[in-house]
């Protein structure tokens, strides 16, 4: 099944870069442009082609007419080709979409990101508009929303959606941290991998998952980070005024599917526990979506104070601007955090987004949202 998605490629009047996560559907969305070039770089032989001589893919470019369209995908498989692509848009006026799962090795490797000539773009997992109808809370937490493993369950394939799930980080690990040759202690990785997914949505312990892998601190720190440039997940890091105190984030996976695939999880309906980090997990993924599709210039964070904590705290240019709270049971937000929370930022509008209330309340002076409308109220928020 082909979605409809949010990020619009095809309106598109300058060269971009779109990174996304592995099966989010970034080749699918390529291919419905219509371009006068087209190179996949997931293919070994042009892979080694252009390595071995760059050059032949400006001779290529060059025959193109000016004002043309070209689209490289993966681009990260051959980084010296962005050279080229810089010299074709200041000489030949030609655009191109470079799309990639893996910004490390470009950012990392002193790769030519053009120079302010190109947008930073990002696909995401399908968000609950872009699924609308066919859209379930239930299916989000449990399998997640990659567009191919959205398909299959809504042809009711539900075993082969989960196969396809315990295969994606095995396909990782062979051509995201392998073949790019991020780290050479693949076991090391795999075990720090399992702790990683045991941990997401809570906030990091780096010396106890360092123990429980049995590889030092700043080798973890150093694993999350691939992690981060891969598109795994993210850092949320903890909202303060000096930067010295953001010393304990938390990291979020991209995907609930994925992180119970790691979990080794799927064959079983999550737990009441487990359902709470999952909303969690899900939503602070959907506001981030609706972030970068609707162009906001917005940060995100937690918010921490001794015994109190708020899950997600959003800031504009001139500070914090809304605070969410995420409830997947009946237990409210309790009344000495919301008095904290109002001590430090008494403008700053704090409400719930529950996964269980089909009407909106009041509860300790607190708006509680079904979660449908939290979004639709962080939609309307500037």
């Amino acid at each position: 099944m082909i979605y409809k998605r949010i990020l619009d490629l095809k309106n598109l009047k300058s060269t971009a870069f779109v990174f996304g996560p592995r099966l989010t559907g970034k080749t699918t969305l390529l291919k419905s442009l219509k371009s006068n070039a087209y190179f996949d770089l997931l293919d070994p032989e042009l892979e080694l082609a252009y390595k071995t001589t760059p050059g032949t893919f400006w001779q290529q470019i060059s025959a193109l007419p000016e004002n043309s369209l070209i689209i490289v995908d993966e681009i990260q498989k051959a980084p010296v080709l962005l050279n080229y692509a810089q010299m074709s848009i200041d000489r030949n006026h030609q655009s191109f979409i470079l799309s990639g799962s893996c910004a490390r090795k470009l950012k990392r490797g002193g790769a030519n990101l053009l120079g302010g000539r190109a947008l930073d773009l990002k696909l995401h997992p399908l968000t609950c508009d872009e699924l609308d109808e066919y859209f379930s809370i239930y299916q989000a937490l449990t399998h997640g929303t990659l567009p191919k493993i959205c398909s299959l369950i809504q042809q009711k394939n539900t075993p082969l959606a989960v196969m396809h799930l315990k295969s994606y980080i095995t396909t990782y690990m062979k051509e995201e941290i392998q073949m790019e040759a991020l780290t050479r202690n693949l076991g090391a990785f795999h075990r720090f991998l399992n702790v990683a997914a045991q941990s997401n949505g809570q906030i990091i312990e780096f010396t106890n998952i360092s123990r429980e892998c049995s590889v030092p601190s700043s080798t973890v720190k150093e694993y999350y980070q691939i992690l981060e440039d891969t598109l795994l997940g993210f850092f949320l890091w903890q909202y303060d005024t000096s930067e010295r105190k953001k010393a304990r984030p938390k990291f979020y996976f991209f995907d609930c599917g994925v992180v119970r695939a790691i979990q080794n999880r799927l064959l079983d309906p999550p737990t009441s526990i487990e359902q709470g980090c999952l909303f969690e997990t899900w939503f602070v993924n959907e506001l981030i979506r609706l972030r970068d599709y609707m162009g906001k210039e917005h940060q995100f964070s937690f918010w921490r104070n001794r015994d109190h904590e708020v899950d997600i705290l959003i800031s504009g240019g001139h500070g914090p601007i809304l605070a969410i709270e995420c409830k997947s049971g009946k237990t409210d937000i309790k009344s000495a955090t919301v008095n904290h929370f109002k001590s430090h930022f008494p403008n700053v509008p704090l409400i719930v987004a529950s996964l269980t209330d089909t009407r909106p309340k009041k509860t300790n002076e607190i708006d509680v949202l079904p979660w449908e409308s939290a979004l639709t109220f962080y939609k309307k928020t500037t």
